[in-house]
């Protein structure tokens, strides 16, 4: 029987919306936000009704009866860390976003709004496998510094989807493989998937790991320190130097991988240096992952937007084929890991998990 699915997904500067007939993906439309339209909200929150408008233009102009949809699913935002899997979105989950008590992020307004929408029609609303899935083990967490414990922050949804989609590949169940999962997006996360367990990554958002098209990376912290007390960038900016002015937008002037390749192609040495240092720091931190399953890696799984660039992939390759198997599974999967994960729980082939905080 078909199942009818609508998936939100909102970004920092895009609103994606799908209607699924079980996986297959019927309608998609990305709605693009400008900086000007988005520089009167002070805060992510604020945002709330205005990305509505753009849930409403889709169903209006599609002609979709919300009565006939069966589920409705979005991505997770900054909510308690949780483990991995499929959560019912709830009064105490939206009074935390809301309130943004773990952070602000895009991705805060994903349940808000399928919230929003399932209400009107009784149809249950869930999220899966959000930004702030924890499954680190506990040598993982430590620091180096007793006040500060390592997170775990990354592409979850993205991450969790392709180690399947590898798993699958292999013709091995994904809860009996030790994976390396690189998602190379406008982030860069390395997790280690031991059994289904993501047991280390890079925190993705907040500067660890490697540096990305828009974020810093993991950064000499006594020269962080310095450069923060000088007065020159006030602590607003400095942050956004770790998160979405850092990396190759602070080198080279755009995100755009593809415009960097391209430049380096045409001679451009800097831009060959910078794109080639990011992939030397990916490179790192893969090998670095191997190191947690003692060599024995089952593969490494490529993901993510810049896996669709063949000369970063044959950079990278070229550093860290000796420790497995390469995977590549290109592009962001995250609509279709949605639906997939909606499809499972209204099927009861996945356990639906209840989030509740209490701030224990």
């Amino acid at each position: 029987m078909v199942k009818k699915i609508l998936v939100i997904n909102p970004g920092s500067t895009s609103t994606k919306i799908s209607l699924f007939h079980n996986l297959e993906e019927k309608i998609k439309v990305t709605y693009y936000h400008s900086s000007q339209d988005l520089s009167v909200f002070q805060y992510v929150i604020d945002q709330e009704a205005f990305r509505y408008t753009f849930v409403k233009k889709f169903l209006e102009e599609n002609e979709i009866d919300i009565l006939e949809i069966d589920v409705f699913i979005a991505r997770g935002g900054m909510i308690k860390p949780v483990t991995g899997g499929i959560y019912l979105v709830t009064p105490d989950m939206i009074r935390i976003l809301r309130g943004a008590e773990y952070g602000e992020h895009a991705s805060n307004l994903g349940a808000l709004l399928i919230c929003r929408i399932s209400e009107q029609v009784g149809s249950p609303a869930f999220i899966a496998n959000p930004v702030v899935v924890d499954e680190l083990s506990d040598i993982a967490r430590v620091s180096g510094i007793p006040e500060i414990k390592r997170r775990s922050i990354f592409h979850a949804l993205n991450q969790k989807s392709a180690a399947e989609a590898a798993a699958a590949q292999l013709g091995i169940p994904y809860e009996k493989l030790s994976l390396i999962v690189v998602h190379l997006g406008g982030g860069i996360s390395v997790g280690a998937h031991l059994n289904g367990r993501v047991i280390d990554v890079n925190n993705a958002l907040n500067g660890d790991g490697p540096f990305s098209p828009e974020r810093s990376g993991g950064l000499p912290a006594s020269d962080l320190v310095t450069l923060a007390l000088s007065g020159t960038f006030k602590p607003e900016e400095i942050h956004k130097r770790i998160c979405g002015k850092g990396g190759l937008y602070a080198y080279c002037g755009t995100h755009d991988v593809r415009e960097i390749v391209k430049r380096a192609a045409g001679g451009d040495a800097e831009a060959d240096l910078y794109h080639k240092a990011m992939v030397y720091q990916t490179a790192k931190e893969v090998g670095a992952l191997a190191t947690v399953f003692n060599g024995k890696v089952d593969a490494v799984v490529l993901t993510g937007g810049i896996a669709q660039s063949e000369t970063t992939m044959e950079l990278l390759k070229e550093r860290i084929s000796f420790i497995a198997p390469i995977i590549e599974i290109p592009g962001e999967r995250e609509m279709y890991a949605l639906a997939e994960n909606a499809l499972a729980a209204i099927n009861n082939k996945r356990k639906v998990k209840e989030y509740r905080d209490n701030h224990d």
